[in-house]
């Protein structure tokens, strides 16, 4: 009896495609609960914000809705302010910033002028324009910007990720 090695020719189709995180993130996003989104995105947000949050810098969006939509990992967040407090919310936001991953990278890092990002159409914001402008500038008077602390190291080890994708 011969053992003849075994020739198997498999449509490219069916072969796995590379996990990138971009992809990871585009199957895991759906199936995460929101209890657990709003437990590991609130206090990051509260923490990373702290001193203008305090100083009642963010006060112009109490009560308002906000949706950060990261359209090529199909990622929204919506956010809201109560009492001095960013919190998860499941409604849609009044006003919606749109943009890739990699423009938010940029605008968090400050590796490009938020201003550009919007001009050249990277960022968009949708309905209510000015509660959008109003939270960019916000974002924008940031003296620290948001690459601080575990938030920052978390942004800038996304960046190098950014890089080899």
């Amino acid at each position: 009896m011969s053992f003849l090695p075994l020739s198997v020719s498999i449509p490219s189709a069916f072969l796995p495609l590379p996990v990138t995180l971009s992809r990871l993130i585009r199957i895991l996003d759906p199936r995460v609960p929101f209890t657990i989104k709003r437990r590991i995105v609130e206090p990051l947000l509260n923490r990373t914000f702290a001193v203008p949050l305090a100083e009642g810098e963010f006060d112009a969006v109490e009560g308002r809705r906000i949706s950060l939509t990261i359209a090529d990992l199909g990622v929204t967040l919506s956010l809201t302010l109560e009492s001095q407090r960013l919190l998860l919310c499941r409604e849609k936001g009044e006003a919606t910033i749109r943009g890739g991953w990699r423009e938010f990278l940029c605008l968090a890092t400050r590796r490009e002028d938020p201003d550009s990002l919007f001009f050249q159409r990277r960022l968009i914001i949708e309905g209510d324009t000015e509660l959008g402008l109003t939270l960019k500038n916000l974002l924008d008077g940031c003296e620290e910007g948001l690459a601080q602390g575990r938030f920052g190291e978390l942004l800038l080890g996304l960046e190098r990720l950014a890089r080899r994708e």
